[in-house]
């Protein structure tokens, strides 16, 4: 991925780390889908590219990244629908903990 395909100006220090992790991951799953594109922080994951089990397994790699459990009250569309609002949830849950 290019540094430059990534942009993290309106997120804090511990949402711009989550975040360029949450881009990882969604690099993964489009990369084992043969479909190479840089990924802003706003961006509408079903427009990049994600179809809905990919964000099933989205769902799961970003428990098993961030070693947490997102509760089914939380997982909405709203929450899933770009790296900055997932970002945000994990920030969230994270410090709940």
């Amino acid at each position: 991925m290019n540094d430059n395909s990534f942009r993290t100006d309106s997120i804090n220090d511990f949402d711009a780390s989550a975040a360029e992790r949450i881009v990882t991951v969604v690099q993964r799953i489009l990369s084992e889908r043969s479909m190479e594109r840089a990924v802003s922080s706003d961006d509408t994951l079903l427009e990049v590219g994600l179809t809905s089990l990919d964000t099933v397994r989205l769902v799961l790699l970003v428990e098993d990244e961030f070693a947490l459990e997102i509760p089914v009250s939380e997982l909405t569309l709203a929450n899933f629908r770009s790296i900055s609002t997932i970002s945000r949830l994990v920030t969230k849950l994270l410090n709940q903990s």
